[in-house]
């Protein structure tokens, strides 16, 4: 499972690359998706911070079950690839 992890932080970042500059589209659905991400990321933690204040549940435990949401899991990682694409598209660019 590590392997599969690393391999994908590698591998899905350079085929997005790719696969921009060949199909203009899918670098505005890589953008669009990203910033849908990052909403849904955004709410789903600030909606679990604000149940353990309003709980008043503040052990350090009861934070970690956000990470038990497939969502949350999904959308960051989504932008933890999408970041890694974004700077090498930058780092291309300055070639």
């Amino acid at each position: 499972m590590k392997l599969i992890i690393i391999l994908g932080s590698i591998v899905v970042p350079i085929a997005m690359l790719v696969i921009q500059e060949i199909w203009m589209k899918w670098r505005i659905f890589f953008n669009v998706a990203s910033v849908l991400c990052a909403f849904i990321f955004g709410d789903i933690a600030a909606l679990a911070i604000y149940e353990i204040i309003k709980d008043n549940t503040v052990f350090m435990t009861n934070i970690h079950a956000i990470f038990l949401n497939p969502l949350f899991l999904i959308t960051g990682a989504y932008l933890g690839v999408y970041f890694l694409y974004r700077l090498m598209l930058v780092a291309v660019k300055e070639l």
